[in-house]
């Protein structure tokens, strides 16, 4: 590393109220990719009395949607930041409707009866997830455009996981616990609707202001260099040529994707893990707890080692931790109880590495294509990558439901008790564990073929 790229790195140094302001962002999509994996399928399976593979197909149905509106809307945020020189237009939109959707979501009571229920759930689901992807998708697309340094984007993301890691805490853990605040389950889940809602859209319009820093940053320039697409046809298209262009970029995605479906995987069998292994529905908050509290205290510990290994490698270290631990949480199929606690904190640890280092290496990937085909191509990178994203999440609720479909699982609507078979608690554990331990190896081999390293980025 020449001495004379030093200062330039040292001169683009964030402040600390941009890095602060696009961090809360993370109390939106830490809320909204939390609470709906943690209790939708639960919601549908045990209070409106929807079957496990009903269930499983409406939360999948709305994930779909946002895969295919996800590339529309980055090259769409392409075009605005072309045309005004910022993102943020889309980012308020989705601020500002998303709570009244997300209340909507868990509004249906079950006295609407199980079609008339799960259509409903599903419509309103819709609309949360299309007001979330008008805020995700520019959101993500900010760090390539916020600084040009290869540490300093790990700086911005890892204080961004800091706060993600505690949304996940506060609306993990804060959820159910508003969900037992009601007097029955019918309002339960309307407060806890409603208060989260409020809580996610505050989050998201705050760090919409970041927007107006990434345009104004000096190294960018005036105006885009690449020229956006325009017509629907040819925003996939320019989609599926990031994709063709860009080695590194199916590498990484590949990779997020297989381990948006592990973590989404363990995010919706928790809930039934703490029904159904550790035998108290509330016992859910210390599942999180155990996740995420270690997640809290370890991320500045996964920046401090990118910078000094490489985020490609901490990245590995991060992805095999966690696949021990996974793995060890099958034993809880014959021994069910506390030690789970200590098994989770262990992924914990793993966990803040898995969510801020790829974070931080997507800017560098963006960067890197920069330099053959111009600037202002960002939303067409982030609008794929979270496409990619939102698959893994949604596929994650569909193994589950189909692994409960295909044991026995029975559900139930509110008020009313069952007994599973032991297949059923059998699968629970497997969808925890030996799923995600299987899908996080299959990721270590996609991670392999990521190439770019720190002088590739700083040449």
């Amino acid at each position: 590393m020449s001495t004379a790229a030093r200062p330039e790195r040292a001169s683009a140094r964030l402040s600390a109220r941009t890095v602060a302001l696009y961090a809360i962002g993370s109390l939106g999509t830490g809320g909204y990719a939390t609470l709906p994996g943690l209790v939708l399928t639960y919601f549908l399976t045990d209070n409106l009395g929807v079957a496990a593979l009903a269930a499983g197909l409406i939360v999948t149905a709305a994930k779909i949607w946002d895969v295919i509106i996800d590339p529309l809307i980055g090259a769409a945020s392409d075009r605005q930041y072309a045309k005004t020189g910022s993102r943020r237009g889309f980012m308020v939109v989705g601020a500002l409707t998303l709570p009244v959707f997300f209340a909507l979501t868990f509004a249906v009571p079950p006295s609407w009866g199980p079609v008339a229920g799960g259509i409903s759930v599903f419509l309103a689901f819709l609309a949360t997830a299309t007001s979330f992807s008008l805020f995700q998708v520019p959101y993500v697309a900010l760090p390539a455009e916020l600084t040009s340094g290869y540490d300093e984007r790990t700086r911005l993301l890892g204080w961004r996981v800091v706060v993600l890691t505690a949304a996940i805490l506060l609306f993990g853990a804060g959820g159910p616990e508003l969900r037992s605040a009601g007097s029955d389950q019918v309002s339960g889940y309307l407060l806890m609707g409603i208060v989260a809602g409020l809580a996610i859209g505050v989050g998201m319009l705050i760090a919409s202001r970041t927007a107006d820093a990434a345009a104004h940053r000096p190294e960018v320039g005036e105006r885009p260099t690449a020229t956006p697409p325009a017509g629907f046809r040819e925003q996939y298209a320019a989609g599926v040529r990031t994709l063709r262009r860009s080695q590194p970029f199916r590498a990484l995605l590949g990779t997020f994707l297989l381990q948006a479906l592990a973590t989404g995987t363990m995010l919706a069998a928790a809930q039934y893990v703490a029904t159904w292994v550790l035998r108290s529905e509330d016992a859910v908050t210390l599942v999180f707890l155990a996740l995420v509290g270690p997640a809290l205290i370890a991320a500045p510990a996964w920046t401090a080692l990118a910078r000094r290994i490489g985020k490609e490698r901490a990245f590995a270290i991060a992805s095999i931790l966690f696949t021990v631990a996974a793995a060890m949480l099958v034993l809880a199929a014959w021994m069910p109880g506390t030690w789970m606690y200590s098994t989770i904190g262990f992924a914990g640890v793993a966990y803040a590495g898995l969510q801020s280092l790829p974070m931080a290496m997507l800017p560098d990937v963006i960067s890197h294509d920069e330099r053959t085909s111009g600037r202002g191509q960002a939303g067409t990178f982030t609008g794929v990558w979270t496409a990619g994203e939102t698959v893994g999440f949604a596929l994650g609720a569909t193994a589950v439901s189909l692994t409960l479909a295909a044991t026995g699982y029975v559900s139930t609507v509110a008020g009313a008790t069952a007994q599973q078979p032991d297949a059923a608690i059998t699968g629970i554990v497997l969808s925890f564990s030996i799923l995600p331990a299987l899908l996080m190896v299959a990721s270590l081999l996609t991670l392999r073929r990521y190439r770019l390293r720190r002088a590739d980025i700083d040449a």
